[in-house]
């Protein structure tokens, strides 16, 4: 048999570029109830991932004039004393009170999530067909009780200090209570300039809104902590941009995301204070960061950084192994991209994987493939050892020693993460040494075959034992190509035996279980591309049709089928490129 056990590791785990290290002791568990709240929604079925809160239409806000949010949390903060949207440093703040600038021309409604506008808004979905909801949503008018807020922070891009970054074009409005209890903050993309602007004109354009829009709503219903998307506007406002930067300049057409989230602080929140040397205001952000959002750390507790530490690194280790799980590339895995409450933010140049491939790059900008998506795990090593150096100067000397063990532990829990994760991809119950050894083996045998990601794994979920013993899917494109591997044979015995051992499991049960955590359908760039094209025509239809599609990725749709979202990709997307321009 082929002798793989000296080289093989997890083809897409970064582990062996990892020093061999011990746990974390603060959340080794499993249980969905040792993560915080805003990460523990991995791996739901379609009926558990929608809201189990069901309100009467007749309850929702039909009238906006009722609609209200409050700043008071936040301008409790000190504020920027420059007066004015021109971009300048900013210092001794952690926001700039900053006025959207209205797009120009007339607007339209591209998209809406009804899911946001009615679980989380308490807003009748009828309200955005009206006048008052564009200007609402796009920056143009300013809700109840909203004082509109452009955040600063700094971050280390592409392993680089580069200063101050912070809300370039992106405007808080407030925090809205909803009838759940739960607290969001309402943001407007591409809302126009702020003082974080640096050489922007503060606009985003339809391509990257539509990407925005549909990823962040796509990875919700994947069970992915991510930011919420609740609609879509575009203008004719004209808009210049080098996609590529490559001196190829166009007029795109601007749009604005209304995007909500618990929080949009980031690891660039922390470390823009300690780089400036603003310890009292940094001390008082954690402090806020910790009340409002980790309950379970007490506020009187001495080593309160120490444990919120332990929680983010716990749970970034559990949100980048959700993000391996679906095939997800983020792009720009800087650490002003990276969220405090360890949710997906900031949708850039992400990409989907479709074969299998560790080195996978989805922006073209990054050209030494710093964030490949075989590469997330060990940057998020990096963010956090620069998070680390953010707490430190709040940390004790023994708090600091200490710190630095629990982000030792950061590899051993990312590793058991993924290593569930993928076990629950292939069924597999209980635990048996060989189950590492499995799932390596498939991978590697996936990155030589070149065999699609997200389709691979679905189709092992659709198709029975005994139709695998026989070999009987010719049918199934991604597994059919998968068989062509010389050790496919090798891998099938040994993952079917695996599979007979699992007592009480029926082969429906096995099957089943599987769905719910196989996707069939993804965001492919294909998909997103073929939508934005039509979108840059006022033809809005497929962009509706993929968000209907994708907030129901497990469930097979027969107009997923015939738009081939489960086929194999066009030959037309190997020539697709994604660049940070937006």
């Amino acid at each position: 048999m082929w002798s793989i056990y000296t080289a093989l590791v997890f083809a897409l785990v970064a582990a062996s570029r990892f020093t061999p290290v011990y746990v974390l002791e603060f959340c080794q568990s499993t249980d969905p109830d040792c993560h915080d709240d805003t990460a523990s929604n991995s791996h739901r079925s379609p009926h558990t991932v929608k809201s189990r809160w069901n309100v009467s239409v007749s309850n929702l806000m039909q009238d906006l004039g009722q609609f209200r949010v409050s700043c008071k949390k936040l301008i409790a903060f000190p504020l920027d004393e420059v007066d004015g949207n021109f971009v300048h440093a900013v210092k001794n703040c952690i926001f700039s009170e900053s006025t959207p600038t209205p797009l120009k021309g007339p607007l339209r409604l591209a998209a809406v999530s009804k899911d946001v506008i009615e679980g989380i808004l308490d807003l009748d979905v009828a309200v955005t067909q009206s006048d008052d909801f564009l200007q609402y949503a796009s920056g143009g008018r300013l809700m109840l009780g909203s004082v509109p807020l452009a955040h600063r922070y700094g971050g280390h891009q592409f392993g680089y200090w580069a200063g101050q970054l912070g809300d370039g074009r992106a405007h808080f409005l407030g925090q809205y209570s909803n009838r759940k209890g739960e607290i969001w903050e309402l943001q407007v993309k591409g809302s126009g300039k702020t003082p974080y602007s640096r050489s922007g004109d503060g606009r985003a354009v339809i391509r990257s809104s539509v990407r925005e829009f549909l990823c962040s709503e796509a990875m919700h219903f994947l069970g992915v902590p991510t930011s919420r998307a609740a609609s879509l506007i575009v203008s004719e406002e004209p808009v210049l941009r080098d996609q590529f930067y490559n001196g190829n300049v166009k007029t795109e057409r601007g749009a604005v995301v209304l995007r909500l989230a618990k929080s949009w602080f980031r690891i660039g929140s922390l470390e823009i204070l300690a780089q400036s040397g603003e310890i009292d205001l940094l001390r008082k952000l954690l402090d806020f960061v910790i009340n409002e959002h980790f309950p379970s750390i007490s506020s009187s507790d001495p080593d309160k950084y120490l444990v919120f530490y332990s929680v983010v690194v716990n749970e970034t280790a559990h949100l980048i192994a959700q993000w391996m799980s679906v095939g997800f590339a983020h792009g720009v895995c800087n650490t002003d991209n990276f969220s405090l409450l360890s949710i997906t933010i900031d949708y850039g140049p992400f990409g989907f994987m479709e074969s299998y491939n560790p080195n996978f790059v989805p922006n073209t900008s990054d050209d030494e493939g710093r964030y490949s998506i075989g590469a997330q795990a060990s940057v998020g090593l990096f963010n956090l050892e620069k998070l680390l150096g953010a707490l430190s100067p709040v940390l004790t000397q023994k708090q600091q020693k200490e710190a630095k063990v629990i982000l030792k532990g950061y590899v051993g829990i990312y590793q058991m993460r993924f290593h569930q994760m993928f076990k629950e991809k292939l069924g597999l119950l209980g635990e048996e040494e060989e189950d590492s050894y499995i799932i390596a083996f498939l991978l590697k045998m996936m990155e030589d075959t070149q065999s699609d990601f997200t389709m691979t794994f679905r189709q092992l979920s659709e198709v029975s034992v005994l139709q695998l013993y026989n070999r009987s899917f010719t049918q199934m494109w991604a597994l059919d190509n998968l068989s062509l591997h010389k050790h496919f044979s090798d891998w099938l015995k040994m993952y079917l035996l695996r599979v007979s051992r699992q007592e009480n499991d029926t082969d429906l049960d096995h099957q089943n279980r599987m769905k719910n955590v196989n996707p069939r359908y993804v965001l492919r760039n294909w998909m997103a591309e073929s939508a934005i094209r039509k979108a840059e025509m006022n033809d809005f239809s497929e962009v509706e049709l993929l968000h209907n599609i994708l907030s129901s990725p497990f469930v097979t749709q027969q107009t997923a089928e015939e738009a081939g979202y489960a086929a194999r990709p066009p030959l037309w997307a190997n020539r697709l490129k994604v660049s940070c321009s937006s």
